[in-house]
């Protein structure tokens, strides 16, 4: 039994990439403590993530449609899956270090406030004056000091790697400016893993849900090249779209893009040959990526999921009625901080009430920040 983690990290060392991050090498945490006997370090950092009280949270957090729209639709958490379960396809095809992948995918977005992006958005414009907020700085601070599951320290006391992971989470969607980081080098090929997954479940997914909810038509989409692609691909020529074979063209799609980047991420990493994981952090350009070719068809996909999904006036209309919760709710906890929960509380004697205030929001769900207007705002609603 004792030997398990050793023959694990044996495994890897044996089995892995050179540039692959091995646990049996992790830099460790900033809390000593020993390691288990039958889990590696970053297989540790993984279970404590989904173990953790904003793991769960992710349940009930919008993706894009807001949790009482309908059952179908991807959540925080299922996004999140989605994310893990492509990262530890390419991780695997790679070499890399899948433990890792996983740990920073199933992660990256534990500091999500409810309401999506609408939610950051509000809290970003609050806080102005206070030093803003963004997600992933607060999935960062979820699990460093937020999170309170041990008593001899705050946070779940994950490697370095796993942190550096969280933090150096960057897609177009969301850029990530960590002061405590070295500009000398980049994110790891784990981490590049996790933000290139997400990217990818994110484009994929939101053109399903945004087909289902009938946010844009089957002539609207068949304008895409990257849509015609498929199509052609699947010899596909109906007239209608139903759910079966929406699916296969989303697992299609899915399945290309997967394709696209290994192919042109073996291909820079067989040019440059990183022979270190430090190596391939000291690369101008990150190895992960997309041919350019199919980055331009993705960025086509991206402009029309803006303009067709993100600006319909249904999500609009959601993200609008999302920031004035928001706003309606810090407001009134700034106005009167006695209303916070006791563990919240207690923290005023610790840290600036912006910045608690924006903490206990970003905690909630969408439900349970509607119950908390409800109960503040509705004056017939029993406390």
């Amino acid at each position: 039994m004792q030997a398990i983690r050793q023959r694990l990290e044996l495994q890897e060392a044996e089995c892995l990439a050179p540039y692959a991050l091995l646990s049996g090498q992790s830099r460790g945490r900033l809390h000593h403590e020993g390691e288990p006997r039958y889990r590696t370090a970053f297989q540790r950092d993984r279970d404590r993530i989904v173990h953790s009280a904003a793991f769960r949270l992710l349940e009930y957090k919008t993706q894009v449609f807001v949790n009482d729209v309908g059952d179908y639709y991807r959540t925080r958490l299922t996004h999140t899956l989605e994310v893990a379960q492509i990262g530890r396809t390419l991780a695997r095809a790679l070499g890399a270090n899948e433990d890792l992948v996983e740990a920073i995918c199933l992660a990256h977005d534990l500091g999500h406030p409810p309401f999506g992006h609408a939610g950051e958005a509000a809290l970003n414009d609050l806080m102005a004056d206070h030093g803003g907020f963004n997600h992933n700085h607060q999935s960062y601070r979820v699990v460093t000091r937020l999170e309170q599951r041990y008593p001899r320290w705050p946070g779940l006391n994950l490697t370095f790697e796993t942190l550096e992971g969280i933090a150096r989470h960057e897609t177009s969607y969301d850029r990530s400016e960590f002061a405590e980081l070295s500009p000398e080098t980049g994110a790891s090929v784990e981490a590049q893993i996790a933000n290139i997954a997400d990217e990818l479940a994110y484009n994929a997914h939101d053109l399903d849900d945004g087909l289902q909810a009938g946010l844009f038509q089957l002539d609207q989409v068949a304008e895409l090249a990257l849509w015609q692609r498929i199509v052609e691909r699947l010899n596909w020529k109906g007239a209608s779209l139903d759910d079966v074979t929406r699916h296969h063209i989303i697992r299609e799609l899915i399945g290309q893009l997967v394709d696209d980047v290994l192919e042109e991420s073996l291909k820079i990493i067989a040019e440059l040959q990183p022979g270190d994981p430090l190596a391939a952090q000291h690369l101008l350009e990150p190895v992960l990526r997309h041919s350019p070719g199919q980055q331009a068809l993705n960025d086509e996909l991206k402009d029309f999921l803006l303009l067709q999904m993100y600006r319909h006036f249904r999500v609009v209309r959601m993200q609008t009625r999302a920031e004035r919760f928001v706003e309606a709710l810090f407001s009134s906890y700034m106005k009167e901080p006695r209303q916070l929960p006791d563990s919240y509380r207690l923290k005023l004697e610790e840290e600036p009430p912006h910045r608690v205030v924006a903490d206990y929001i970003a905690s909630l769900t969408d439900r349970s920040a509607l119950g908390e207007y409800q109960q503040l705002f509705d004056p017939i609603t029993r406390l």
